[in-house]
């Protein structure tokens, strides 16, 4: 969905790009972007990036060149993501080191920053991340804070679970938070 154009025919200043039905990107005319997508053993994946952050990791190909200052290229941001997914997906990188632009709530960017200190391959509870951010009755918002992450795998949301060890919600669905936890679990790094 975008805002009409004006009279040049020209998009307006701000545009959003809905990449699912709860997950929304501003790109306004003053940012200059670009994109790229790579293929994983997951499926492919969308690299949003500016010249200085990434800024968000869809779990399936997009092409973002239609708006605004984005263009499809490969900047120093995306190379180095892309050098870090593929050794994550070579099962030779636990820990990724990247520069993120984390434009979320205070709320959002406390559980994000949290979720970056779960270890590769192990999982917590929503109630535990709850309780590590000092707020034990935050589950739900946890959760909400979680499914709006836009740094999937790097911000690994996926290695949280429901207190009864179940899996619950994931952006990329079910069946690939099931395939990146397996996928970490059986990963013979050392």
């Amino acid at each position: 969905m975008t805002e009409p154009a004006d009279r040049t025919g020209n998009i307006s200043q701000r545009q959003t790009f809905v990449r699912d039905d709860r997950k929304k990107i501003k790109i306004t005319a003053d940012d200059h972007r670009c994109f790229s997508v790579m293929q994983t053993k997951i499926g492919k994946i969308t690299l949003l990036a500016s010249e200085e952050y990434l800024l968000e990791i869809y779990l399936s190909e997009f092409n973002l060149s239609e708006f605004n200052n984005t263009e499809n290229r490969q900047n120093r941001v995306i190379k180095e993501a892309i050098r870090q997914l593929s050794a994550y997906f070579d099962q030779k990188l636990t820990v990724f080191d990247l520069p993120l632009k984390m434009n979320g709530t205070e709320f959002q960017n406390t559980v994000w920053t949290e979720l970056k200190k779960i270890p590769y391959a192990e999982t917590i509870s929503y109630s535990e991340l709850a309780n590590r951010i000092g707020n034990k009755k935050a589950c739900r918002a946890v959760g909400m804070a979680n499914s709006k992450n836009p740094f999937s795998i790097v911000v690994p949301c996926h290695r949280v679970i429901g207190a009864n060890g179940t899996l619950t919600g994931y952006a990329g669905g079910l069946h690939l938070k099931r395939e990146l936890l397996n996928f970490e679990m059986r990963a013979n790094l050392f």
